[in-house]
């Protein structure tokens, strides 16, 4: 997957983020994508060939690999940040069409800049303010149930060294080794601690954005005018 072209489009919506949410930006491409890139892959290589089980029966492993590895973690963790960082897709869009409504009050006469209108930083208010929390919302919502899943695929977050498999055709209960499960395992636990991480600055900002709506709205009734 080309990481680069998911990071030129968030690297846009981060201009127009709050603190917290150019930290999260931060520690998903740092400490998730990076790390899956450079280190996981390789730590994983091809599981299927390391994966041994003491039987010759033709097709056993395949079997019990399919039973106890569904979904490939490498391949569970690249989906989960696709999931993660589609929402923040939502907001480059409403900037997009926020730039693209400028550009038509220009061609209707106002005098807008083009190079400072690329610039611009967009503050988060309004309409913006509603995309901004509903993409955040759904960051934490695909969080969660990623690691549902995970837990509920490979039962629980700690690689085993042995799996005992009993499905057909294996002819009895055959045990099967995975390779470097210590090494997989710490991996793992490092992935499911930073997405807590993420998953807690995005809670962290969209109570920022929740105390600062809350906060302005005094302001507004004191601002209108006596009758």
């Amino acid at each position: 997957m080309d990481w680069g072209a998911l990071q030129a489009i968030l690297g846009g919506v981060n201009r127009h983020s709050t603190s917290i949410g150019k930290i999260w930006l931060t520690v998903l491409f740092i400490f998730r994508v990076m790390i899956l890139v450079v280190a996981a892959e390789n730590v994983w290589g091809d599981e299927q060939n390391d994966f041994t089980c003491n039987t010759l029966q033709p097709g056993c492993k395949n079997v019990c690999y399919d039973e106890y590895f569904p979904i490939s973690h490498i391949r569970l963790w690249a989906l989960q940040l696709i999931f993660v960082s589609t929402p923040a897709l939502l907001v480059a869009m409403h900037v997009a069409y926020r730039k693209h409504e400028k550009k038509r009050e220009y061609r209707h006469g106002e005098k807008v800049d083009i190079e400072d209108l690329k610039r611009q930083k967009f503050h988060i208010e309004g309409s913006l303010w509603w995309t901004y929390t509903s993409s955040i919302f759904f960051r934490i919502i695909f969080e969660t149930v990623f690691m549902y899943i995970f837990y509920y695929m490979y039962r629980g977050y700690k690689m085993p060294w042995l799996v005992k498999c009993t499905e057909f055709p294996c002819p009895n209960a055959v045990d099967c080794f995975i390779s470097r499960p210590t090494e997989k395992t710490v991996f793992t636990i490092f992935m499911l601690v930073v997405s807590g991480i993420c998953m807690f600055l995005n809670v962290l900002e969209l109570s920022y954005l929740m105390l600062k709506l809350c906060t302005k709205k005094p302001k507004k009734v004191n601002s209108l005018p006596n009758h």
